[in-house]
């Protein structure tokens, strides 16, 4: 799965016990310029509509898009919330909500190759920590992502 990560959609028809966690989303709308990488990598997020964000991103490295992401967050099944993400030259991965706070949501499957969970920190008003992680060949690998919010028009 590319090192970009990105998260979409959350159903407006999400029972009352898990239309909390998709309303507590609502901070990732807007867009997300990567902190440790070449300008225009980053996130961009709709706003919530339909219990829904919809999100793209994409890494750029030596001037050149080299991996991007769409992603959708929604209700796979009654009060189940799940991360679905397709990467560029590779299959769809579902991970399904395994736990949220006000500022973290924490995605698993723990079937997926790498990574195995996919982590969303808010950090204030104008920060942002994704992080992928899980088994590596046999050893626990974790990749940071840090970002600021940003101007739409930059990305």
């Amino acid at each position: 799965m590319r090192h970009t990560i990105f998260a979409l959609g959350l159903l407006a028809a999400i029972p009352a016990q898990a239309a909390e966690p998709a309303a507590q989303l609502g901070w990732l709308a807007g867009c997300w310029a990567a902190t440790d990488a070449e300008a225009g990598s980053g996130e961009q997020w709709s706003s919530l509509a339909g219990g829904t964000l919809l999100g793209a991103g994409r890494t750029v490295k030596n001037g050149k898009t080299v991996g991007w992401e769409f992603v959708v967050i929604r209700e796979v099944e009654p009060g189940q919330l799940a991360y679905i993400a397709k990467p560029h030259n590779q299959p769809e991965a579902t991970f399904r909500l395994l736990r949220h706070t006000d500022t973290e949501f924490v995605f698993e499957d723990l079937a997926h190759d790498f990574p195995q969970r996919i982590i969303y920190r808010r950090d204030g008003e104008r920060g942002l920590y994704a992080r992928i992680e899980g088994m590596s060949k046999g050893k626990l690998k974790g990749i940071d992502y840090p970002m600021q919010r940003t101007s739409c028009g930059g990305q």
